[in-house]
């Protein structure tokens, strides 16, 4: 029997949680067939950093393009789900994993069980210190993946973005990890393919290897 895959995307919905100062999810009927119209057409409209999605280089001034740039090759393919606990991510928490060159590595904290029961922003969610991504592109990992909204916490944030980024590393946020427990698994994050864009929206599903 084949394992089932795990899907680990945050739902799309209006009045979710999203980004201070990002624009909210938007969800509105356009033509209904109730009303006449011969199907159902909606529109949508939200930030590209809202939900689960990808961040790229020109979201904080790096070179290296937008989202058409990502290597679909690093997000697909062989990943690992660390759990970590406290309240950011620091160097030394890395030290004992053993990672290596193109590492997918997906952090589970406590982020995934308190964060998306809200439609209120939490503050205090947990981060990858600057130190620790400065030791992620030493390490030369190839996808970082988060269960918030930002891998950077509310001081250093953008030295981590930048880091990252500059460091050539895919940039995975807002990972709904519940349901999965550490281990590896085979990882599909797909991106809405927006030319230019600095973030998009993607669809994120894991399968127990």
């Amino acid at each position: 029997m084949d394992v089932e895959w795990i899907d680990v995307t945050v739902p799309i919905r209006q009045g979710m949680v999203h980004w201070p100062g990002n624009p909210g999810v938007r969800i509105e009927s356009t033509e209904d067939k109730v009303d006449g119209g011969i199907c159902c057409v909606s529109s949508l409209s939200l930030g590209v950093h809202t939900g689960t999605h990808v961040d790229s280089p020109v979201h904080f001034g790096v070179p290296g393009g937008g989202v058409e740039a990502l290597s679909v090759s690093a997000l697909v393919g062989v990943a690992r789900v660390v759990a970590a606990q406290g309240a950011a991510i620091a160097r030394a928490d890395l030290e004992s994993l053993d990672l290596r060159p193109g590492e997918r590595v997906l952090f589970k904290t406590s982020n995934s069980a308190r964060c998306w029961t809200t439609d209120d922003f939490v503050p205090d969610y947990v981060y990858v210190s600057s130190e620790a991504a400065r030791y992620l592109v030493a390490r030369r990992v190839g996808v970082v993946g988060v269960d918030y909204l930002s891998v950077g916490g509310p001081l250093d944030g953008a030295a981590t973005h930048r880091q990252l980024l500059q460091g050539g590393v895919c940039i995975l946020e807002g990972l709904d990890l519940r349901r999965v427990e550490p281990g590896e698994f085979e990882l599909i994050a797909l991106p809405l393919l927006i030319p230019g864009s600095d973030g998009a929206p993607a669809r994120v599903l894991l399968r127990p290897r």
